[in-house]
C-alpha cells in the first residue's frame, strides 16, 4: 500500500510540473553543452572493445584501469576498494572504484553505477553461450559517470555539493549472469555500505543516484517503484528536469514492478537513493545484440544533461 500511495503521489506531482520553472531561475546554472554524448558513446565503444567485463576476466581489470585513468586526467584521485568475496560457493577478487570530486565540500552526493558485465549472453536464443557485449548493460552507466565528471570539471562555477563517483563491482551477482541467476544478489554495493565509514567517517552523503542501461536510442525512463519508498522527492526533482529538457526520454508513469539494483543497499544504509534505468530493452537485453549501434548520443545527452542540472539544483 505504501508503494501504491507513493506512486500515486509521484504521478500527480510529475503531471503538475511546478518545480521546473523555479529551477530555471536558479543561479548558478551549469553549462550543459560541456556534457557531450559523442564522448560518452566513444567510451561505450572502448569498454565493449575490452570484451566481457565480468569478474575474473581480463576486461574487468581493463575497465578499472580505464576509470582510474580517466579520472586522473581530471585531477581526481580514484581509490580502489578491494576485497575477496565468497558467495554461493563462488570466490572472486573484487574492486569498487570510488572517485571523489570536490573533496573539500562538506555536503556530498553519490552518483553510482556498476561496471561489471554478464559473462555470456544467456538470453540469446541462438548463441546463449557467446560473450555478451554489454553496451547498454553495463558500459552505458560507466560512460555516463565519466562524461559527467568531465562536464563538471569544465564548469566555471562548481556546484554546491561534492560529488562522489562510485563504480560498483559485482552487480550482476556471483556467477555474473544477472537476471539469468535465480540466486542473484549484488555484491559490490552491499560491501560498500558495510564499510561506509571508510569513505564517510563523519557524515553520510545526502543522497545517491544509481544509473544503469541509459544509452538506448528509444529508451523511456520511468520512476522505479522501490526507489519511490525512499526518495520520492528526489525522483520528483530529477524527473521534472528530465521532462522539461529531455521529454523524449522521460515518462512519469512508475515502473510496473520494483527493480532491484545497487540503490537497494544504499537505501538500506539510510542514504536516500533512486535508480535511473531504461529497463525495457527487449529484444536485445542480455543478448549478443547489446551493441553500441543500439545507443545514441541524443539519449546519452538527455540523461547526462539532466543529471548535470540536477547536481546544480542542490
Amino acid at each position: 500500500m505504501r508503494r501504491v500511495f507513493a506512486a500515486a503521489l509521484l504521478a500527480l506531482a510529475l503531471n503538475t510540473p511546478t518545480w521546473a520553472p523555479a529551477f530555471a531561475q536558479r543561479a548558478p546554472q551549469p553549462d550543459v553543452s560541456q556534457w557531450q554524448g559523442q564522448r560518452a558513446l566513444a567510451d561505450i565503444n572502448t569498454l565493449v572493445g575490452f570484451g566481457p567485463r565480468a569478474m575474473d576476466v581480463p576486461g574487468h581489470r581493463k575497465t578499472v584501469d580505464m576509470i582510474v585513468a580517466e579520472m586522473k586526467k581530471l585531477g581526481v584521485t580514484a581509490r580502489e576498494q578491494s576485497w575477496n568475496s565468497t558467495v554461493a560457493g563462488q570466490n572472486h577478487a573484487m574492486t569498487n572504484v570510488i572517485a571523489p570530486m570536490y573533496p573539500e565540500a562538506a555536503r556530498r552526493i553519490i552518483l553510482g553505477t556498476h561496471y561489471d558485465s554478464i559473462i555470456r549472453a544467456y538470453a540469446d536464443k541462438d548463441r546463449p553461450d557467446a560473450p555478451m557485449p554489454g553496451a547498454n548493460n553495463s558500459a552505458s552507466g560507466v560512460a555516463l559517470l565519466l562524461e559527467t565528471a568531465r562536464a563538471l570539471h569544465a564548469q566555471k562555477t562548481p556546484p554546491g555539493v561534492g560529488v562522489d563517483f562510485i563504480f560498483f563491482d559485482g552487480e550482476e551477482g556471483p556467477i555474473s549472469l544477472g537476471a539469468g541467476d535465480t540466486h542473484w544478489q549484488p555484491l559490490g554495493s552491499p560491501y560498500f555500505t558495510e564499510h561506509l565509514a571508510d569513505t564517510y567517517p563523519a557524515t553520510k552523503p545526502e543522497l545517491a543516484v544509481i544509473f544503469d542501461m541509459v544509452c538506448w536510442r528509444d529508451m523511456k525512463l520511468h520512476p522505479e517503484q522501490a526507489s519511490l519508498l525512499y526518495a520520492a522527492d528526489q525522483i520528483d526533482k530529477y524527473w521534472n528536469i528530465g521532462r522539461t529538457f529531455a521529454p523524449a526520454f522521460f515518462n512519469s508513469q512508475p515502473t510496473a514492478q520494483p527493480i532491484f539494483d545497487d540503490q537497494i543497499a544504499l537505501n538500506d544504509a539510510h542514504i536516500p537513493s533512486f535508480l535511473v534505468i531504461g529497463f525495457q530493452y527487449d529484444p536485445w537485453f542480455n543478448t549478443t545484440q547489446d551493441t553500441p549501434d543500439k545507443c545514441s548520443e541524443a539519449a546519452l545527452d538527455g540523461v547526462g544533461r539532466t543529471t548535470l542540472r540536477y547536481i546544480y539544483a542542490h
